[in-house]
């Protein structure tokens, strides 16, 4: 049998024997405790089905998005900055990079809403804080790694800086952009339920706890599928293509 077969059933008879597991532990204590997967299935629909549910996951979607777009942008500008100008490299990425690094999620909420109260951008601010550093490094990477005889040969046709950037450095960290992206969409969705969860007024964090207190279990288990499930699918069918579209054109592995 074909090697390829065997794992996919493997794979798909591992999920089978999960649910069938959560299925015979849901039956043995209440439903507040561990609601089974018809149950928490109905309730997935019901974000379809009900926009109350429904604009929770679509206000977290914009809070991550937003943030991604901020981080990617300070990280890069800051990583851009230490690379054109050599003077401010000690102070990026041995001052602001460690510092960035090294605070948790849950102290930038905090602060956040200290400083502005539960709002949306309480929680934007919160992601962008966690995911600048992943910008900062790994674009400061893609740059490090640029071919330095490729550089010296734009310089004998151009000395304007911005030219050679759009014609050269840009392409050449496509995949490190991507890359870069990939990583800070997973990891956005772990930090947002936390911001949302002490500093949001809505999203799915924000839910999460208004069914922790009601003792809803089947909304917190339905919230935490559809999350894995929009990663999962979009980190498999978006971003990992992508990436190796691009790696492959530029030469990238």
């Amino acid at each position: 049998m074909n090697r390829r077969v065997v794992r996919i059933a493997a794979a798909h008879g591992f999920t089978l024997a999960v649910l069938a597991a959560w299925t015979l532990a849901a039956q043995r204590v209440p439903s507040y405790l561990l609601p089974g997967p018809y149950e928490v299935a109905l309730r997935v629909a019901d974000f379809a089905a009900e926009w109350r549910l429904a604009r929770h996951m679509f206000i977290s979607f914009g809070h991550v998005g937003g943030a991604i777009a901020i981080s990617f942008v300070i990280g890069s500008g800051l990583a851009l900055l230490a690379y054109y100008f050599p003077v401010f490299n000690l102070a990026v990425h041995r001052r602001i990079g460690p510092f960035l690094n090294s605070f948790s999620g849950v102290g930038w909420t905090l602060l956040a809403v200290i400083w502005f109260g539960i709002a949306h951008k309480t929680v934007i601010f919160a992601i962008s804080a966690v995911l600048v550093p992943f910008a900062l490094i790994n674009i400061s990477a893609g740059l490090a790694n640029i071919d330095r005889e490729l550089l010296e040969m734009s310089d004998s046709f151009t000395r304007r800086r911005v030219r050679q950037f759009f014609a050269v450095l840009a392409p050449a960290l496509f995949p490190f952009m991507f890359a870069t992206l990939r990583i800070m969409f997973g990891v956005s969705w772990k930090v947002a339920l936390t911001a949302e969860l002490f500093g949001g007024s809505a999203g799915l964090g924000y839910l999460i706890n208004l069914a922790r207190q009601e003792f809803d279990t089947a909304t917190i288990f339905a919230a935490i599928v559809l999350i894995i499930a929009f990663v999962y699918g979009s980190d498999r069918l978006v971003f990992a293509p992508v990436q190796a579209r691009v790696s492959r054109h530029y030469g990238q592995s």
